[in-house]
């Protein structure tokens, strides 16, 4: 077989590659970059990233259950999910968005640690103080 056939072979094998590679691919992942807790607002500072076709995804946050140790020796926990209301967004571009969540319905006594999460499982633990 020459030389061409061969090319030809493997340029016809990679093809199906090629085009799932170029296929459009969901949303990256939400994740977290810088995020605290601002006392003066009583309020969770976030910095959220993420990918899609528009930046004008809508955060929200979903308070779990407080658990608390019954020892005493760890102060309260409570998690929270951050929910994208465009997850299956097509990534397309990436964005940052510091996004403000307040915490007065958080359902833990304070002190307490925030466990905030996204669906893909990122997360990021803030300790509220009293």
């Amino acid at each position: 077989m020459s030389t061409t056939a061969h090319r030809l072979l493997a340029i016809c094998g990679l093809a199906p590659l090629a085009c799932i590679l170029a296929m459009p691919r969901p949303a990256s992942a939400d994740n977290f970059g810088p995020s605290h807790y601002d006392r003066a607002t009583n309020e969770l500072v976030v910095t959220i990233l993420y990918g899609g076709t528009n930046s004008n995804h809508k955060f929200t946050l979903k308070w779990g259950p407080c658990q608390i140790d019954e020892s005493g020796q760890r102060m309260p926990l409570v998690n929270a999910e951050i929910l994208d209301d465009q997850f299956t967004d097509i990534e397309q571009q990436q964005y940052t968005l510091e996004k403000r969540f307040s915490l007065a319905d958080m359902p833990c006594p304070r002190p307490a640690k925030v466990s905030l999460s996204t669906a893909p499982g990122f997360s990021v633990d803030l300790v509220i103080p009293k």
